[in-house]
């Protein structure tokens, strides 16, 4: 399901980049709120502003997020 690959590339983006999600989302301007709704499941579809505002403050571009075979791999 894409939303558990986001959810395992945000992890991957921290861990790499070491940040913790807080910091990420309030650095790229948004509460983290979305992203934790994310990982908890109380969001069924992430949008792709949200990622991309991770990525920003995690100091990282949209392709460099998505750069995983396992994005290619999903099934629907």
């Amino acid at each position: 399901m894409l939303n558990d690959a986001i959810v395992k590339r945000i992890n991957e983006v921290c861990k790499e980049r070491e940040v913790n999600i807080c910091d990420a989302c309030l650095k790229g301007g948004m509460s983290p709120s979305a992203i934790y709704d994310l990982i908890k499941g109380r969001t069924k579809c992430s949008k792709i502003i949200t990622v991309k505002r991770f990525c920003e403050g995690a100091g990282i571009t949209l392709s460099e997020f998505f750069d995983r075979d396992y994005f290619n791999e999903l099934e629907e």
